[in-house]
């Protein structure tokens, strides 16, 4: 539709009612205008032209941290914090957008999507999902688009895989008849970072952005993840879900991202498996001495971590069920203790350890409160942590936090139940 009509269906109470689904009551003044001032952006640069918007949550992993790559069990969320295009079909055989918060501006030709080691970022992002888009059978085809994100980039709550969820429901809508699930959005988006960006990612990132809501999925057979949304509200136990920014990005850690589930996996190779759930806990204690000194001491701690923390995403979602908040907190606790301990993904030298800080005070906050949790976050090293602070807290929390960390560094998320998707028909 023109511009004018769907500024016009924005601000309309259906409009605005599905801004409160997205993000809350309280954010709907603000987001009208994030949205009208993304139009106008698009309108002044690419003309007026038949829009279509689109929206790609942000996630947050609560459990099963580095599980998903070795085909194992997590517990996660879309959250309050996405991205936002504005785009339009065209028939010119080029993708043309303006990434607003990164100045970015970027133009491939499609014939022209082949992997260039030269090429990097967003750039070779886009080109492997394009190249993605064409290996699992689906179409693509130009178009121009604005879009902005408010995902805290390179921070571990996946604005990358918010951005790419958001590619796949554009071209999902203009050339695939919105015909295509969102496990194949989740695997093209791997597939662009594992050949285009050389990253070793799993599912979870993509999946969690993609399909919304508290979910829990099984990437035991990952050609067709098994995803169960859970039915539980923790803002009706009064708890809030915080992020905290430690102020370090992880966008230059690849490699020790990488080293994680290669560990995993030369242990899995030990016992002739590919991945970590086909082997038997049993079978690595029974071989310690020999996995040991064929994988190294840090292989073995990561599979131990993998063994447990997948067992544990299984109790959490249990425990959600069985509305024993309490079990699962401690669970939550288990994990960090885990991710720190046995994962190691929370530093990776001496001199800079901002997540072990964060959590060093917040484990030092939760303790004088006599309740919560706190974690690790994502892929960890750097970027954010996780915390389960009682609502009657959250302020004090984030004062407390930002007094050491710096103002703007603590978030308080909501879980938001739509995940990547075309808003045209929703308003």
């Amino acid at each position: 539709m023109k511009m004018e009509q769907l500024k016009q269906q924005l601000r309309s109470v259906s409009g605005q009612a599905l801004l409160t689904k997205l993000y809350g009551e309280e954010e709907v003044a603000a987001q009208t205008a994030r949205y009208e001032t993304l139009m106008g952006q698009f309108l002044e640069d690419f003309g007026d032209l038949d829009v279509s918007l689109f929206t790609s949550p942000g996630r947050s992993e609560i459990g099963g941290n580095h599980t998903d790559h070795n085909h194992g069990r997590v517990l996660a969320a879309s959250i309050n914090l996405d991205c936002v295009g504005i785009a339009a079909k065209v028939e010119e055989p080029v993708i043309e957008f303006v990434s607003v918060d990164y100045d970015q501006r970027i133009r491939i030709e499609l014939d022209d999507i082949e992997y260039d080691p030269e090429e990097k970022g967003t750039l070779a992002l886009v080109k492997g999902m394009l190249k993605g888009f064409k290996e699992f059978g689906y179409q693509i085809g130009g178009f121009k688009a604005y879009i902005t994100s408010n995902v805290i980039s390179a921070a571990g709550i996946s604005s990358s895989a918010a951005f790419e969820m958001l590619i796949c429901a554009m071209l999902n809508a203009f050339y695939n008849e919105g015909r295509m699930d969102v496990t194949s959005y989740a695997h093209i988006g791997q597939y662009s970072e594992n050949h285009y960006w050389l990253k070793a990612s799993g599912l979870l990132d993509q999946m969690a952005c993609a399909v919304g809501g508290l979910i829990t999925i099984d990437f035991k057979d990952p050609k067709h993840p098994q995803v169960e949304p859970v039915a539980f509200d923790f803002e009706k136990q009064n708890y809030n879900l915080m992020i905290v920014n430690t102020g370090k990005g992880h966008a230059d850690l690849s490699a020790e991202y990488s080293s994680v589930p290669e560990e995993m996996k030369s242990v899995a190779r030990f016992f002739g498996k590919e991945v970590l759930r086909d082997v038997d806990p049993e079978d690595l204690k029974n071989n310690l001495a020999a996995v040991r000194a064929k994988t190294g001491d840090r292989a073995v701690m990561r599979a131990l971590h993998f063994f447990y923390e997948n067992e544990r995403v299984a109790d959490e979602v249990e425990a959600l069920k069985k509305n024993d908040f309490d079990a699962f907190l401690e669970m939550i606790t288990a994990s960090g203790n885990s991710s720190w301990k046995w994962l190691q993904n929370v530093h990776f030298q001496a001199e800079e350890q901002g997540i072990a800080v964060a959590l060093a005070y917040t484990e030092i906050f939760l303790k004088q409160k006599g309740v919560g949790a706190c974690r690790v976050h994502g892929g960890g090293f750097a970027g954010v942590i996780m915390a389960m602070i009682p609502s009657e807290l959250a302020e004090e929390y984030t004062e407390y936090m930002e007094n050491l960390l710096g103002k703007g560094n603590v978030y308080r998320m909501s879980i938001r139940s739509i995940g990547a998707v075309c808003l045209d028909g929703m308003i």
